[in-house]
């Protein structure tokens, strides 16, 4: 009787922390950054299945990270030389994906919505992988309220981080599945002026942001040798 009580309390207990897991997950999912930017200019060029496959891309390197925290890595991650060289890698990355975004606004372009041509530029799995991978801010939320969830979650051993991990990405799936299916749905909408004008507006965000990310960097590095 105490040992199914046990387990009843450790079921209950897995399900908060998944519940919550996805929650948070959602709260920076919803928020603007380079990973929807990229999400809703490949569905104007891809179609609804890239939502997905950027996903994909995303929860590999958080699945990385997630067992790099639970073995002890994130301490590391909020060093100020750790942080000040990921921003400013991830913010000349950035300016990179910038670059190709505002080169191609300014030509012609043809939409292929068919989810089978692949288009010009990294796959959207691997673009899911890097754009993750350039954040700094994704590093340093991991580094902050991630990793110390993650150990709440690791007081119910392994199964309570793989939970954890499981919540957070159903979130990024279920979001930027969202995103992507209502850009292609209203495909229509998007002549090759309108498209062009998206690309044009989405590259001076990732300018913007690169550009964020870079000075934040430097300063992270600034400080460090003070």
């Amino acid at each position: 009787m105490k040992s199914r009580r046990i387990r009843t309390v450790e079921i209950v207990g897995l399900g908060a922390i998944f519940m919550t897991s996805m929650v948070m997950g959602f709260s920076g999912a919803v928020m603007p950054g380079p990973l929807l930017t990229v999400t809703i200019n490949e569905s104007l060029r891809r179609g609804a299945k890239v939502g997905p496959q950027i996903a994909s891309g995303h929860a590999l390197v958080e699945l990385a990270l997630v067992v790099a925290i639970f073995y002890g890595l994130g301490t590391y991650i909020a060093w100020p030389v750790v942080k000040g060289t990921i921003g400013i890698v991830g913010g000349m990355f950035l300016f990179w994906m910038a670059y190709g975004i505002l080169k191609e606004s300014f030509h012609a372009v043809a939409l292929d919505f068919s989810g089978e041509t692949m288009a010009k530029g990294l796959r959207p799995w691997v673009s899911g992988i890097s754009v993750t991978a350039s954040n700094p801010y994704w590093f340093l939320w991991w580094a902050t309220a991630g990793a110390g969830s993650l150990m709440l979650a690791a007081n119910y051993g392994a199964l309570g981080a793989v939970c954890f991990y499981l919540g957070h990405v159903l979130s990024d799936y279920i979001w930027f599945t969202f995103v992507s299916f209502t850009v292609a749905r209203g495909k229509k909408l998007f002549t090759p002026l309108v498209y062009r004008l998206v690309l044009g507006i989405c590259g001076v965000f990732l300018v913007g942001l690169a550009g964020y990310f870079v000075y934040s960097g430097a300063s992270f590095l600034m400080s460090f040798r003070a």
